[in-house]
């Protein structure tokens, strides 16, 4: 039987390559706001973080705003964390 392929993604905060389903994807919408995609099919420019101990990390705001090409305030790092805890759980 052949192997199904398992589409593979980078963290953009450790740069670490994990299966899609591993990681949680963060999306700047056409209208230039940022959410948490859950279904991974918001239309947009998306980016990707593997777990949730990079929310605290403080390179996180810059190297997901500079993976979705916006720039992010602190407030968005901490509302983006507080959805993606929601998620999880």
């Amino acid at each position: 039987m052949k192997a199904r392929h398992v589409p593979m993604r980078t963290c953009v905060v450790c740069r670490d390559k994990k299966p899609k389903q591993e990681l949680l994807r963060v999306v700047r919408t056409p209208e230039g706001e940022v959410h948490v995609d859950l279904s991974g099919r918001l239309s947009g420019r998306g980016g990707y973080i593997c777990s949730s101990d990079h929310w605290g990390d403080g390179q996180v705001r810059a190297k997901l705003g500079h993976a979705l090409k916006v720039e992010l305030a602190q407030e968005d790092i901490v509302r983006l964390s507080e959805s993606a805890g929601k998620t999880q759980n």
